[in-house]
């Protein structure tokens, strides 16, 4: 309901609230503003899985084993449910307001979260830091994306791609290391000195060409049955075959309210004035296509940076900081795959090819992992990563790419929005639905009763029986995860048929 005075116009362009214009310098952002908005963006993307490796650490000193796994998942979930409202704000008021306001309260809840005293602190300072995420992830994306046309932005674009594995893989190597050398709580305080780099950086050097903001209201009833509907989703997840049976009517009432308020956000957004999530975008078939391949390579994506160190560290007794850079081959693969898809689509090359073949290395690469056992050599199952890590970069890259061609400018900010709210569901259903599959596999794979409090030093110290008991149980739970993972990329893969190639826009 405010009104903003435009700070340049721009003849010739629509009317539209809040669109913001690529800047006054044809050559697109500076090299500072960009590593501003990149900081910004690995933040949030690092701290979804930086926590994993100090998890055993953290429970041994605050306690609450039973809810450990809400430390991931309460950011990642209010991260997904405020990653769409966050790109409408920045469309509607300002990408670069949105933007600082979001690292602000990331850093918050950063300073909040390494002061816990208790697990259940630590988990809703988690929610609030997890709130200021979603906006770095979409703001970072959605301002690149206004700044400069797909055709224009294959380096960009590749740099993006190269910062994700570097936050998501690298997430659990720093959390490690700052673990074992410092405390875990340097696991949050880390991001302080960050944050406030990339704030400086933005406050004083990025300039963005604003419209005139008209009347507008935010769409609160979509946002909160959207809310509703994850959170029961989340719930039904975590929860399902392990708290309360699949049958029961708590996992039942779960699904209802879950599907109802889904199916009640579609219809409110259709007939909103300015929807959080404008259904127009999915008018458009690679857009929606890309939507699910998101989903879907999240969901892998998190939980394997999630669940791996664990193997690591119980089965071949890996240390915190090793268990992190035991995945650097998954990194590598990541990495690499980005770098040469931005390579690719930079000379004019497509996209298709590159899809399909990232949903094929996803399904082989889980596939490769359950050939590893608990006397399989550390190198060798470090080596297996890399398929699978090469697969999730191909259709990450690829699906930031086809969301950002496939949405009109001013819908930017939902679009990219929207995108990283689906990774973010992806991955905190998988981490919910495959976490409950590796709990489960623990149980039936003989650990000893209590054993799932165990840290991996206190494993270290027991009697041999009682340490091959564990690795046998720990190596089995991997193998949920990695069989889930193998699923994932196989509807990927079937999914990835269905693109069309569509020529990037040159403006």
């Amino acid at each position: 309901m405010s009104q903003r005075t435009e700070e340049t116009s721009i003849p010739g362009t629509p009317e539209t609230p809040g669109a913001e214009q690529p800047p006054a310098e044809p050559g697109g952002p500076s090299k500072l503003v960009l590593f501003g908005l990149l900081l910004g963006l690995m933040l949030g993307l690092l701290d979804g899985t930086i926590v994993g490796t100090a998890l055993p650490t953290i429970v041994g000193d605050l306690g609450g084993l039973d809810h450990l796994s809400w430390v991931v998942t309460a950011y990642l979930l209010t991260a997904s449910v405020s990653t769409p409202l966050w790109g409408k704000l920045g469309d509607l008021y300002g990408r670069k307001g949105s933007f600082i306001w979001s690292i602000t309260v990331f850093l918050a809840g950063s300073v909040l979260s390494g002061i816990a005293q208790d697990m259940t602190q630590l988990i809703a300072f988690r929610a609030v830091q997890g709130l200021g995420a979603g906006g770095l992830m979409v703001g970072a994306i959605s301002i690149i994306g206004v700044m400069l046309p797909p055709s224009q932005a294959g380096r960009s674009q590749s740099m993006i791609g190269a910062m994700m594995p570097v936050a998501l893989v690298g997430g659990p190597l720093l959390g490690g290391f700052l673990t074992d050398q410092l405390d875990w709580r340097w696991v949050f305080y880390v991001n302080v000195p960050v944050g406030v780099l990339a704030l400086l950086i933005i406050g004083l050097r990025l300039r963005l060409r604003t419209e005139r903001v008209t009347a507008a209201r935010i769409d609160f009833a979509g946002a909160a049955l959207l809310s509703t509907g994850i959170l029961a989703l989340t719930l039904l997840g975590s929860w399902g075959g392990t708290t309360y049976g699949w049958a029961s009517p708590q996992i039942l009432g779960l699904g209802v309210i879950g599907a109802g308020c889904l199916v009640w956000f579609a219809r409110v957004e259709r007939r909103a004035a300015e929807p959080i999530i404008p259904p127009r975008l999915f008018a458009d078939r690679n857009f929606t296509l890309a939507q699910v391949l998101t989903f879907l390579v999240g969901a892998a994506m998190l939980t394997a940076s999630s669940y791996l160190p664990q193997y690591m560290q119980f089965v071949r007794g890996a240390s915190s900081t090793a268990s992190g850079m035991l995945l650097l081959p998954l990194m590598a693969g990541m990495f690499g795959a980005q770098l040469l898809l931005g390579r690719i689509t930079s000379k004019g090359g497509g996209y298709r090819a590159c899809t399909i073949i990232g949903g094929a290395l996803t399904a082989l690469g889980g596939l490769a992992l359950l050939a590893v056992g608990a006397d399989t050599p550390t190198a060798v199952t470090s080596a297996l990563t890399f398929a699978l890590g090469t697969g999730m970069g191909f259709l990450m890259q690829s699906t930031l790419l086809i969301t950002i061609n496939s949405a009109d400018p001013r819908d930017m900010g939902a679009a990219t929005g929207t995108t990283t709210l689906l990774r973010t569901i992806g991955g905190s259903l998988g981490i919910a639905v495959l976490g409950a599959v590796y709990a489960s596999r623990l149980t039936s794979g003989g650990m000893p009763e209590g054993g799932s409090s165990w840290t991996p030093e206190a494993v270290r110290n027991m009697p041999e029986g009682v340490r091959e008991t564990v690795r046998t149980a720990v190596t089995g739970g991997m193998h949920g995860v990695a069989l889930g993972a193998a699923l994932l990329g196989a509807a990927a893969f079937a999914v990835a048929w269905l693109v069309r190639e569509v020529p990037l826009r040159k403006g």
